[in-house]
C-alpha cells in the first residue's frame, strides 16, 4: 500500500504517448570474449527495414533527455501505453531487453532493488520472481514505479518502499541484491575509466559489503568503461571469494554498460532458486 505522499505524486499530469510504433527484440545473442570471465550479450533487432523517417519529437522533453526519447522503446517496450519518467529516469532506466537479461538469471526467490529508479528493473524481476522488493529514496521515483509496474500487470508482486537502501539494510534477507546506483548522471561517459569510488551514493566496495549482508547472490549494472579490474576485486571482499562473471551487454551493435554477476548465479543462465 502507498503512503499519502506517494499516491499524491500518482495524480501528476501523465506524459504524453508517442506515435511511433515499438521496435520488437527478440533474441539476445552470446558472443564469446577474449577476455577471461566475460562474455557479450548482443541485443538483435530483427525487423531488418530501416526507418528513414524522423521521429517526431514529444512536446516538452528538455534538451537532455533528447536522445533518450528517441530511445524511448528500448527503454521500455510498453512506453505508448502510459510509461512515466522523471528527468533522471531517462538516462538511468536499464534498457528493457538488458533488464529481462537480468531477471532470466535470477528466476525465482526474493529479489531486492536496492535503486529501483522508476521501476524499470524490478518490473522484469517481477516477471520472473516470487517477489519482489523496489526501494527508492526519492518518493516520486516510487510513485512512477508503482505506475508503470501497473502497466506491466506486475504491481502486485512487487512491495515499493520509499527509504534508504543503507539504513533497510539490516532488515532486509533474499536471494539477490540488485545494485544500479547512480552513475553521476551522463557525464560518466567523459571519463576513460570509470572507478567504483564515484558510484553515488556510497563507493562501490561500501555497496557490496552491504549487499553480501542481505543475499548470497549480488548482480551490479555498471557503466560501459567501468574498471574491471575493481570489479573483479570485489569477490574478494567474500570470505572465500565469491564466483564472479562480468558481462557485456550490447545494444544495437554498440556496447551500453556492464553487468557483474556475483555468487551461485555466475555462470548459470537458469535460476537455481
Amino acid at each position: 500500500m502507498l503512503s499519502n505522499e506517494v499516491a499524491a505524486l500518482l495524480r501528476k499530469r501523465r506524459y504524453s504517448a508517442g506515435k511511433r510504433k515499438p521496435k520488437f527484440f527478440k533474441k539476445i545473442v552470446k558472443l564469446k570474449s577474449k577476455r577471461r570471465n566475460k562474455k557479450a550479450i548482443v541485443v538483435v533487432n530483427e525487423d531488418k527495414e530501416e526507418e528513414e523517417e524522423e521521429e517526431e519529437e514529444e512536446e516538452g522533453v528538455s534538451p537532455l533527455v533528447k536522445k533518450y526519447w528517441f530511445q524511448r522503446y528500448d527503454l521500455f517496450w510498453r512506453y505508448d501505453q502510459g510509461i512515466k519518467m522523471d528527468e533522471e529516469g531517462w538516462f538511468s532506466v536499464t534498457p528493457e531487453q538488458i533488464a529481462i537479461r537480468h531477471a532470466l538469471r535470477c528466476g525465482g526467490g526474493v529479489v531486492i532493488d536496492g535503486f529501483a529508479g522508476v521501476g524499470g528493473n524490478a518490473i522484469q524481476f517481477a516477471t520472473m520472481c516470487h517477489h519482489v522488493i523496489a526501494i527508492d529514496i526519492d518518493p516520486r521515483k516510487i510513485a512512477l514505479a508503482f505506475e508503470n509496474a501497473k502497466i506491466y500487470g506486475v504491481e502486485d508482486h512487487i512491495e515499493f518502499i520509499v527509504g534508504d537502501f543503507f539504513q533497510l539494510a539490516p532488515s532486509l534477507k533474499g536471494n539477490v541484491v540488485f545494485l544500479s546506483p547512480p552513475w553521476g548522471g551522463p557525464e560518466y561517459r567523459s571519463k576513460e575509466s570509470f572507478t567504483l569510488d564515484l558510484l553515488k551514493p556510497k563507493n562501490g566496495y561500501s555497496l557490496f559489503q552491504v549487499a553480501q549482508s542481505i543475499a548470497p547472490n549480488v548482480i551490479m549494472y555498471l557503466p560501459r568503461n567501468v574498471d574491471l579490474l575493481q570489479v573483479e576485486e570485489l569477490s574478494w571482499l567474500s570470505s572465500p571469494p565469491l564466483k564472479v562473471e562480468i558481462e557485456e551487454n550490447m545494444l544495437h551493435g554498440r556496447l551500453k554498460s556492464i553487468t557483474a554477476y556475483f555468487g551461485d548465479i555466475a555462470f548459470s543462465d537458469i535460476s537455481m532458486f
